[in-house]
């Protein structure tokens, strides 16, 4: 046995749902704070910022964890009706933290979490994971109904229901939302006092190709509110 594996011997599991955005990575060294044996699991959905996947692989193999990480081939061009999905729909650009809550923007992605999660709790059952962490708030975020309280708690109730720990009462699912209600600022905060480095994260929903490099769009409502959090951060 090697002292890795000697290591997370005794460790509960949990699976981290990790997309290489700040809030998924702070998520991510918070359930090994706190103990857990983590496994990390990503999608390809054909998002139009897919980039944030080479994020995700960065800090996974800052933390030695690339051999516990799996990444679904998805095809959310089939669904559309996305900005991140459809190219043909531009992403929104210079808005302000009041126009994202006043509305369900065109960046949402239909039952995004509800397929993420569902896809993660069926992994998490075939390792007999019953701990299952996610980066989701509901404060300094743009407006997505599967971010919210209510869904989570539902969605938690959903996957007991329909897995084989229904009739276990000894396992159970558990979501964990360690973030719900953060602001960006508190994450990032929670995030430095964790160790995260957020230089191998990535937020742009709307990546642009410059001097042979791919860089942050800086106006979309993801780095907008990334911007703003770093921002109040420094002022604590």
């Amino acid at each position: 046995m090697g002292k890795r594996a000697e290591k997370a011997a005794g460790k509960p599991k949990a699976l981290v749902l990790c997309s290489g955005g700040l809030d998924s990575t702070t998520v991510l060294y918070h359930a090994i704070r706190e103990g857990y044996d983590v496994y990390a699991v990503s999608f390809n959905y054909k998002q139009r910022h897919a980039i944030e996947l080479a994020f995700v692989r960065r800090t996974l193999e800052k933390l030695g964890l690339v051999d516990k990480w799996t990444v679904f081939d998805l095809d959310f061009t089939q669904i559309g009706a996305s900005a991140l999905t459809d190219a043909s729909l531009p992403v929104p650009q210079g808005r302000s933290t009041a126009e994202m809550e006043g509305s369900i923007p065109i960046s949402y992605v239909p039952l995004r979490n509800t397929i993420f999660l569902t896809y993660a709790a069926a992994l998490a059952e075939s390792k007999g994971i019953q701990d299952i962490f996610v980066g989701v708030n509901v404060l300094d975020y743009s407006g997505y109904p599967d971010c919210r309280p209510a869904y989570i708690e539902s969605i938690e109730q959903t996957l007991n229901l329909g897995s084989r720990y229904v009739d276990d009462p000894t396992r159970k699912f558990k979501v964990h939302v360690p973030l719900i209600n953060k602001t960006k600022a508190q994450i990032i905060e929670m995030g430095r006092a964790l160790g995260v480095d957020y230089d191998l994260t990535w937020s742009c929903y709307n990546p642009r190709v410059a001097g042979g490099r791919v860089e942050a769009c800086g106006t979309c409502d993801s780095c907008t509110l990334r911007a703003k959090g770093f921002a109040e951060a420094r002022k604590r």
